[in-house]
């Protein structure tokens, strides 16, 4: 399950991309309606991952803030505790039972993700196909295909209710499928400077690219 969250961060940070050149349809238009002047965002997740055969379905629940462009943070607090912060720069995943923590360059995430439309819009079109799926469970619904060669997931959709994304469905390359409902979102809000600077604990294990300094300078 927990391999699960960069494809999230990906996805999520999308909505701030607008999906410009989306297909029109009604979940294009309430997704337009969310992401329009949107530059923060926090709430909160529920994540049941179930294997590809239907079976050993696992959940999970906390909370996520998202920054434009490029800042998230991911805390899951039950059933076990993690929390995974992009601070721009770098992806810092910290696992308190395993006391380690594990960084990578943030450009490394977003390699043939949908992170990369932020930078590109036109790069929606030649990346993704992105289709209207109609309504199901009071939601309607838009899916993402990426057209990459190793694509991180075989789709992704998208559901939305009248205030907004409610539910992110996706399957990755084992057939594995993640539902992730979301609840108590809260737009534009300020959202402290170290929601997004992340210092590795004392006495924890670091694994990775680490930058020259591991902290950044809070915000002005």
């Amino acid at each position: 399950m927990k391999r699960s969250v960069p494809f999230v961060f990906a996805l999520l940070v999308l909505l701030f991309a607008g999906l410009a050149q989306a297909a029109a349809g009604p979940a294009r238009q309430r997704l337009d309606a969310f992401a329009t002047g949107l530059h923060s965002l926090k709430g909160r997740f529920t994540q049941t991952l179930t294997d590809a055969s239907g079976q050993g379905a696992k959940t999970s629940s906390g909370t996520l803030a998202l920054e434009a462009p490029r800042e998230f943070r991911w805390d899951t607090l039950e059933p076990y505790r993690q929390t995974i912060v992009a601070d721009g720069s770098r992806v810092w995943l910290y696992d308190p039972e395993l006391e380690q923590v594990t960084v990578r360059v943030q450009s490394t995430e977003e390699a043939h993700s949908p992170l990369t439309v932020i930078t590109d819009l036109k790069q929606l079109d030649r990346d993704f196909t992105v289709t209207e799926r109609g309504e199901r469970d009071g939601l309607v619904w838009l899916r993402l295909a990426s057209k990459a060669k190793d694509p991180q997931f075989d789709y992704a959709d998208l559901g939305f209710d009248a205030q907004g994304l409610k539910r992110m469905v996706f399957q990755d390359q084992l057939g594995a499928v993640t539902d992730i409902r979301f609840a108590d979102w809260q737009r534009n809000v300020e959202l402290p400077a170290e929601t997004f600077n992340f210092t590795p604990p004392p006495g924890a294990d670091v694994i990775g690219d680490l930058p020259v300094m591991t902290t950044r300078p809070l915000k002005d």
